[in-house]
């Protein structure tokens, strides 16, 4: 740029004489600064977009790897943080994997509505020379127009679905992440975070502590109060172009940067996890098969509702006498039922309660396993081919 640059539009204009001479100066007819701006942000969207979208496959190659290697082991599913019912491992990894999905729609839907074309719509009334704006918004890698240049000059829907898109993408990595730093931890240690990704203390030589993870966590806020930021300066705006837009670009590069940054990371992150499948399947107790307990009493021909109080008074006597579902006697199952039998026992095994689970979406390993395949088509879907 030089010092009698008013802004990136002279200073194209004045290189371009500095190349071809005075044919330069026609560059700006029928245009403002209005509809190119506009235009300038949705093409560098629209490429910050499909970088993101390619991070993001990397993220959910990296846990459908994860899954497809470790597809059998079983851990306790949790509900309030309390320990619930058996699952697969790599149905845990999977439900991130249809998290990550979901944003990977929004971005492609953000994607389509950044991509037309506001040139052509002047200050804000529009062009008086007889241009083809289809096939200029075709030569940009645009296939629509907008229909109102006093819309299409203000228009920064597609800067907030963005933000909105990231701040909800940011939140998954964040939920990711809290998970992550749970089942590392000394009081679950489910799996082993890679040493690339913690750090130690200045003071205690013991602790590796998930600081990358923390950071994950911790941006979310800032994708948040992008969101709101931009919200904020659009609400009372009057028609047509007002410079309060310009406050679009750094909420919106911040948002952009923040993803750039922290995909990559977690992606590789995800690829050096080591999974403790002793470790889960020892937190694993006979209590978070209480559920089953009381499907088998249901089976047995009672309403559900039934079942399941009957069921709850097993845990409590269970409580009381200070042993396990598994390791109480038939006599006090008699007691609280006489529907409860010899077979009652069989109900306490793991691998029985997950494979029970195998209709769409569930947690049994034919399920699993439809997942699994069904992931790889949709990586497919999206172009993606490193899997």
């Amino acid at each position: 740029p030089a010092a009698e640059d008013e802004d990136i539009h002279t200073a194209v204009e004045r290189r371009l004489a500095e190349l071809i001479g005075p044919a330069a100066w026609k560059l700006h007819t029928g245009r403002s600064r209005n509809d190119q701006v506009a235009l300038d942000l949705r093409l560098w969207l629209l490429e910050a977009v499909g970088t993101i979208r390619g991070n993001l496959a990397d993220v959910q190659s990296a846990l459908l790897q994860l899954a497809q290697q470790f597809s059998e082991e079983i851990m306790p599913g949790y509900t309030h943080l309390q320990p619930a019912q058996p699952v697969l491992f790599a149905h845990w990894l999977m439900s991130f994997f249809w998290m990550f999905d979901r944003d990977q729609g929004r971005l492609l839907d953000c994607a389509r509505r950044t991509a037309v074309s506001p040139l052509g719509s002047g200050a804000l009334a529009g062009n008086p020379f007889p241009i083809d704006r289809l096939a200029l918004a075709r030569s940009l890698g645009m296939q629509e127009i907008s229909q109102n240049s006093m819309d299409a000059v203000s228009d920064r829907d597609f800067a907030a679905e963005f933000l909105f898109s990231s701040a909800m993408l940011s939140l998954h990595l964040s939920r990711f992440a809290e998970d992550l730093i749970l089942y590392a931890s000394p009081g679950w240690h489910f799996l082993e975070l890679p040493e690339a990704y913690t750090t130690g203390s200045s003071l205690m030589p013991q602790k590796r502590n998930p600081d990358a993870l923390e950071l994950v966590r911790g941006k979310s806020g800032r994708m948040v109060a992008n969101l709101v930021g931009l919200l904020t300066v659009l609400k009372g705006l009057p028609s047509t172009y007002d410079k309060d837009l310009q406050e679009d670009k750094e909420l919106v590069f911040s948002s952009a940067d923040t993803l750039a940054l922290v995909l990559p990371a977690l992606a590789d992150l995800v690829l050096g996890l080591r999974p403790d499948p002793e470790a889960m399947r020892a937190a694993l107790d006979s209590s978070i098969l209480a559920t089953d307990l009381a499907d088998y009493l249901v089976r047995k021909g009672l309403p559900f509702r039934e079942a399941h109080h009957l069921a709850g008074e097993c845990v409590k006597t269970a409580e009381s006498l200070h042993t396990s579902l598994v390791d109480l006697p038939l006599e006090e199952y008699l007691k609280i039922s006489d529907r409860f039998d010899r077979d009652v026992k069989t109900i306490f095994d793991f691998e029985r309660s997950v494979s029970l689970r195998s209709t769409p979406g569930g947690t049994g390993p034919a399920a699993v396993k439809d997942q699994l395949a069904l992931a790889v088509e949709r990586l497919h879907s999206y172009g993606y081919q490193n899997i």
